[in-house]
């Protein structure tokens, strides 16, 4: 399999789906395939959440885009958050207010599916200095005791970890707050239910061998690493009944650093995916990522414009301790740019032996940026849908463009000048001159315009 994908066509491959034809998830069927993948929102619990949930969630539907995943969701009322400025979903009063959002989407005529995860090792109270201070009492839920790379680097002051490892009974416990907020979100509105499976938090977590060293009904092999997940599916179902979608990303560890012996192979992930869709798992995402929260995860350039940004200096500071160690971070995250850089499609080993392997359907998301990328992972029967993460922070009315031209691109340019702020709360959007220009011409264009829904100016 070649490393890099460009999406030329080939007259042998066979078309078998379109971007826009339809695509039954679980009984809810979505307009077309593209969909908008699990972003931070930086929306809160705030008394303006739903406004500014409806601000950077709505363009999507107006533009035309089959399926909205709201972005990672925290099903406890404290600690769990990876990032600043997460939405925690664990209160009904507030879920109930989202119901504003879900008929906005829906008026549109797309879908909407909420992402429901809990951070684990990897929450702010791990990483975040400022957070710890102001949180003194929070510790980490663990599944188990830290590996010992991570319990080094709580020795030399770079992580604080004091983490609390989960009883058997108290994994019950998390999947039943899993459980009850799919509920919420469905009474409110949503489509669907999106597990975070990957990106390091705690569901990976229990999967992954490199942090998973139970020896209950939670640890040991795979079968049984997997049984978390199986006993949220559960959790949900028996709340929301048997019509709402539930789907998850599955990680395969496949960029984990050399020096980690014990994770989870991409035969792994094969079998992991194939076992969630027997259990009844209405879709699965399959995704390439390491057992740390390194740039795996967003690949591309080295945000410079980003780390110099005079606005997010005391924000960097606060997050990680000081100015000295905020700089610290960003020597290492030019070391990883080196290693992670951009790879079109870079999923798409991963989704197409799914693909070939399970009835449900599997949806593709990982450096798809052309719609030539689009045709031609449908086409060969690499996935059922596409989604596309940080180009909608460029272009929050992509849809538009993808679903009506052949020779799409985006304007996003992967320079992650989007992603690095997020750490002092900011919003993700595109500070990036070049593409913001491009956008620009774009609407002055009418590239966004769709019939019944014009363009508006962008906040």
């Amino acid at each position: 399999m070649p490393q890099s994908f460009t999406g030329e066509s080939d007259e042998s491959d066979h078309i078998v789906a379109r971007l826009e034809d339809p695509l039954e998830i679980g009984g809810v069927e979505l307009p077309n395939r593209l969909y908008r993948a699990p972003l931070l929102e930086c929306a809160g619990n705030g008394e303006d959440s739903v406004e500014t949930l409806l601000r950077e969630l709505e363009p999507a539907a107006e533009s035309g885009v089959g399926l909205i995943c709201q972005g990672a969701t925290i099903v406890r009322g404290e600690g769990g958050c990876a990032a600043p400025g997460m939405t925690r979903v664990h209160d009904p009063a507030f879920v109930s207010r989202l119901s504003r959002l879900t008929d906005a989407v829906h008026d549109h005529g797309s879908r909407i599916f909420v992402q429901l995860e809990h951070g684990g090792l990897r929450s702010m109270e791990t990483w975040h200095a400022g957070y710890r201070a102001e949180n003194p009492e929070l510790r980490q839920l663990a599944v188990s005791r830290p590996p010992a790379v991570l319990r080094l680097l709580d020795r030399v002051g770079f992580l604080d970890y004091d983490p609390h490892v989960l009883s058997t009974a108290e994994v019950y416990d998390l999947a039943a707050d899993f459980g009850r907020s799919a509920e919420y979100a469905v009474e409110a509105g949503y489509d669907g239910i999106h597990i975070a499976g990957a990106n390091m938090g705690i569901v990976q977590q229990f999967l992954s061998p490199f942090y998973n060293r139970r020896d209950d009904e939670f640890g040991g092999s795979l079968a049984a690493r997997t049984r978390f997940l199986e006993v949220v599916y559960d959790e949900i179902r028996e709340r929301v009944g048997p019509d709402v979608p539930v789907v998850t990303k599955v990680p395969a560890e496949t960029t984990a650093p050399a020096f980690v012996r014990r994770h989870l192979s991409l035969a792994d992930g094969i079998r992991i995916c194939e076992r969630l869709a027997d259990v009844g798992f209405d879709a699965l995402v399959p995704v390439q990522a390491s057992v740390f929260w390194d740039a795996s995860i967003v690949r591309g350039a080295f945000p410079a414009r980003a780390w110099r940004d005079e606005r997010f200096r005391d924000g960097y500071g606060e997050a990680f301790g000081s100015k000295p160690r905020a700089a610290l971070v960003a020597l290492l995250n030019w070391l990883q740019s080196l290693k992670y850089d951009f790879d079109p499609a870079w999923n798409r080993p991963f989704t197409r032996r799914v693909s070939s392997r399970v009835s449900v359907p599997v949806l593709a998301e990982g450096g798809i940026r052309t719609r030539a990328q689009i045709d031609r992972l449908l086409a060969e029967g690499a996935c059922d849908a596409v989604g596309m993460g940080r180009p909608f922070y460029a272009e929050p009315r992509l849809p538009a463009r993808l679903l009506e031209s052949p020779n799409a691109a985006v304007a996003c340019e992967n320079c992650n000048n989007c992603t690095v702020p997020q750490a002092t709360g900011a919003r993700g959007v595109c500070r990036t001159p070049s593409v913001l220009a491009k956008r620009g011409e774009l609407r002055e264009s009418g590239a966004y315009d769709r019939p019944g829904n014009p363009d508006r100016e962008e906040s």
